[in-house]
């Protein structure tokens, strides 16, 4: 199985503290090697891909985490425009999100989402899900190398660590 031999950086995009914070501790709690940096609009996720403003040195993630309901600019609007951006489209893409509505997941998936999770209640099924991301998309998955719209080697501790803006 393939295993990401360095720090996976992930971008969370989600305007609810309460569940950024619950998110956060799962990864943690599940010992993911990961550097969580985390946005709070769709404005501020397309600036921070682009590495525009304040995130004009920020890293490329090799994950989205996507919320679909987002102040200033929705989720569905920031999923178009990854995945019809040649330099974004290779990010994966998982929409984490509180609506089971068939339109938005459907919609998603015609957006190009790589996979769509409802988002859980409670810690332990947040946990769960942390564990279950972290099996799939960095024990099983080959990321895409450091290409254009791909990925760079990190040399960063592999302890998992946060930042929020």
């Amino acid at each position: 199985m393939p295993r990401q031999s360095r720090t996976v950086d992930i971008l969370l995009v989600e305007d609810n503290r309460a569940d950024v914070d619950l998110i956060i501790e799962s990864f943690a709690d599940a010992g993911t090697s990961c550097t969580m940096h985390s946005v709070n609009d769709g404005e501020k996720a397309l600036q921070f891909l682009y590495r525009q403003g304040d995130y004009a040195d920020a890293v490329r993630p090799d994950l989205v985490l996507l919320d679909l309901n987002l102040p200033r600019l929705d989720g569905r609007e920031v999923l178009q425009q990854v995945k019809t951006d040649a330099e974004l489209k290779t990010i994966p893409v998982i929409v984490l999100t509180s609506s089971e509505a068939e339109r938005d997941v459907l919609a998603s998936y015609r957006l190009h989402a790589n996979c769509y999770i409802v988002k859980p209640v409670g810690l332990e099924q947040f946990y769960q899900v942390a564990r279950a991301i972290e099996r799939f998309w960095f024990d099983s998955v080959v990321l895409p190398p450091g290409i254009p719209g791909g990925l760079a080697p990190s040399d960063r501790d592999p302890l998992a660590r946060i930042s929020h803006r």
